[in-house]
């Protein structure tokens, strides 16, 4: 068991999820087996293999990355600077052709170093070389949820079901949902496939969805509806799931959503960065749609910052709506954190709770961008920043901590990912 002694605690549990309170939690195995203030029995008949004073910092549920693609890291300030569709098919796909299982492991192992020192535990991964990338999440902990991410032909459902399959209860810390890369890249023969495979399983599905104004009116112009409405009329939707980026979305869209029991997961950094627009979160709140946090990829990105996305997501839709009470702070750190989990299907992962996983992590209170101490929650959302994260527990495991890690030899990580980069590089330029 370990103990976390001296503690500021946020569980984000209950009916006042940013409550403070001070006490101690302490974690049995992969698990939390106790938040608050342990009696003197308690504490004498209890054996700890660690115990770590807190300093009066925070503890409080990590963050979830609730959409991205980890292995892109080779990609970053590659291909900058270019309109989405651009971007997309003359940069992006090109190298991604050349790339090996290798590539992969090490791409994505470099992105988890980068979420762990962001305090994200989790991610909801989108892309391909799947081996590769599980055997990346378990060297390094990382808890991942595998996003389908199939184009092309009606046969690649196929391939679909078989990852579905075989990925879901068969790897420590690994889950699987059904999903797809975009209407825009699938056949519709793929997406009625999509749509059985979900009425089989009685699954959520995810995928892209109305990231650009162009993808919408291109998806009307094919097929007479928005790419959400069209999703519906296949049975996609209809056990719920998810979209990413969600920024041009109509009444009935969200409507759809709704009824449907969909998270929007809004990747504000990513949507600024290759100016596709702002989300209407003020809209989609109103809905009582859930909402989830993302980055991205960090091809379009370029950081793996949850501090810097829950910044954005917050300022951005002030702008937005002319209107500096939009988008509240603490609606922002819930969907960074609890929202994430529950769109993913994380359920047991999303507070600190007796008996949820004990994914946490524990933030510096005592810098000075966190001083003086008014109100935790807004200022983790304005003031935070990666500097702040002390340490980052996965499953039971501190894989950061201080500025180290744990669990990954980051030297060895590095020099291979450039090694790869290059190599990609020069198979597309030679």
């Amino acid at each position: 068991m370990i103990r976390f002694k001296n503690a500021r605690i946020m569980t984000l549990a209950g009916d006042n999820p940013f409550k403070i309170t001070e006490g101690e939690v302490w974690t049995d195995g992969d698990r939390i087996s106790f938040v608050g203030t342990p009696t003197d029995e308690q504490l004498k008949n209890t054996q700890f293999e660690r115990e770590i004073c807190v300093m009066k910092n925070l503890i409080m549920p990590s963050f979830k990355n609730a959409h991205t693609h980890s292995a892109m890291t080779f990609l970053r300030s590659y291909a900058d600077d270019l309109p989405l569709q651009k971007w997309l098919f003359d940069k992006v796909f090109p190298l991604e052709a050349k790339l090996t299982g290798e590539d992969v492991y090490w791409f994505a192992s470099l992105a988890n170093l980068e979420y762990l020192t962001s305090g994200i535990t989790a991610n909801f991964d989108m892309y391909f070389m799947l081996d590769d990338y599980v055997k990346a999440c378990m060297d390094t902990g990382f808890r991942s949820v595998l996003c389908g991410s199939v184009s092309g032909g009606a046969e690649r459902s196929f391939e679909l079901e078989e990852n579905y399959n075989k990925y879901n209860n068969t790897y420590p810390l690994i889950s699987y949902r059904l999903g797809f890369h975009a209407e825009y890249t699938c056949e519709r023969g793929l997406l009625e496939n999509i749509g059985k495979l979900a009425e089989k399983y009685k699954a959520p599905v995810y995928t892209h969805n109305s990231e650009t104004a162009k993808e919408v009116n291109d998806c009307i112009e094919k097929y007479g509806m928005t790419p959400t409405a069209l999703f519906d009329s296949l049975g996609i939707y209809n056990y719920g799931g998810a979209g990413f980026h969600c920024v041009h979305m109509t009444e009935q869209d969200l409507d759809i959503f709704k009824n449907r029991g969909a998270y929007i997961v809004h990747n504000p950094g990513s949507n600024s960065k290759l100016a596709s627009g702002i989300a209407d979160i003020k809209a989609i709140k109103e809905k009582g749609i859930g909402i989830a946090l993302g980055t991205d990829g960090p091809a379009s990105n370029n950081a793996l910052d949850m501090f810097r996305e829950m910044y954005l997501m917050s300022v951005l839709n002030k702008l937005r709506e002319n209107d500096a009470a939009a988008c509240d702070a603490n609606d922002v750190l819930y969907a960074a954190t609890v929202g994430g989990a529950k769109a993913m299907g994380l359920d047991d992962c999303d507070t600190l709770e007796i008996g949820k996983q004990a994914d946490l992590i524990i933030l510096d209170l005592k810098q000075p961008n966190m001083q003086p101490i008014n109100n935790i929650a807004k200022n983790i959302v304005y003031s935070g920043s990666k500097s702040n994260v002390k340490l980052t527990m996965c499953a039971g495991k501190v894989l950061y901590e201080n500025g180290g890690f744990t669990s990954a030899d980051a030297q060895e990580i590095y020099k291979n990912v450039q090694k790869h980069a290059e190599r990609i590089q020069s198979e597309v330029s030679g």
